[in-house]
């Protein structure tokens, strides 16, 4: 049980593409933290499976839907779709290799050893941005959870995956029907209007109810077809 008299300690640190990132431990719980911002941690879990329930709830009940999820983070995501086996291929892109290493053989392995295993998966250590903007691969569903939010990135060059441009490449990548999800630690309607003027509906906003202060959310929209 972690109590605030603990102190964290680091495990690894690593300059990676796009700067610092580290993985500690704090008490029970494992945390990454990317140029000083604390991304996340295993203290929870449940927004990031809702995160893959709801895409795969809003899917048509296509069979075995193919779903690219968009940050590895601490394997919550990856390690839900996995054990699902309603899911097709399960494709991970993850930008900071030493996240993919602390998952295949670091203490991370723990949440995601089985989901590394399962057949379905594949691991892409790219930036997601760049990918969704060039691959000819294509998706029933796309859960993105790599920033604290749409008006909250870890770095500058998120920023354009939220912008018009950058959700018609989501467009671009996703199949008719097939269903985009975003993670964010706060609401944001200025996103959902973004949302509905770059062509999706079925806009809505799923709440995770949390213990203090703003619930987190996933954002979903459908790709019309």
């Amino acid at each position: 049980m972690t109590t605030a008299y603990d102190t964290p300690v680091v495990l690894d640190r690593r300059e990676g593409p796009y700067g610092e990132v580290v993985l500690r431990r704090h008490g029970e719980l494992l945390q990454i933290i990317a140029n000083g911002c604390f991304l996340m941690d295993t203290s929870d879990g449940r927004s990031e499976r809702l995160l893959v329930d709801a895409a795969y709830a809003a899917l048509d009940g296509r069979p075995q839907p193919d779903v690219l999820i968009g940050g590895l983070g601490v394997g919550f995501s990856l390690a839900h779709a996995a054990a699902d086996p309603r899911w097709g291929r399960i494709t991970v892109v993850e930008r900071e290799p030493a996240i993919v290493e602390w998952h295949r053989s670091g203490p991370l392995s723990e949440l995601s050893a089985s989901a590394l295993a399962d057949a379905r998966t594949d691991i892409l250590k790219t930036d997601l941005v760049a990918f969704v903007n060039e691959t000819c691969a294509t998706f029933d569903a796309l859960c993105l959870d790599i920033d604290n939010g749409p008006g909250w990135t870890v770095t500058d060059s998120n920023e354009s995956l939220y912008s018009p441009a950058g959700l018609a490449s989501c467009v671009r990548v996703l199949r008719p029907g097939g269903v985009l999800a975003v993670w964010s630690a706060q609401p944001s309607p200025e996103f959902e209007r973004t949302l509905w003027n770059a062509g999706f509906k079925q806009v809505r906003t799923e709440e995770i109810p949390v213990a203090r202060g703003v619930p987190d959310v996933v954002h979903l929209a459908v790709r019309p077809g």
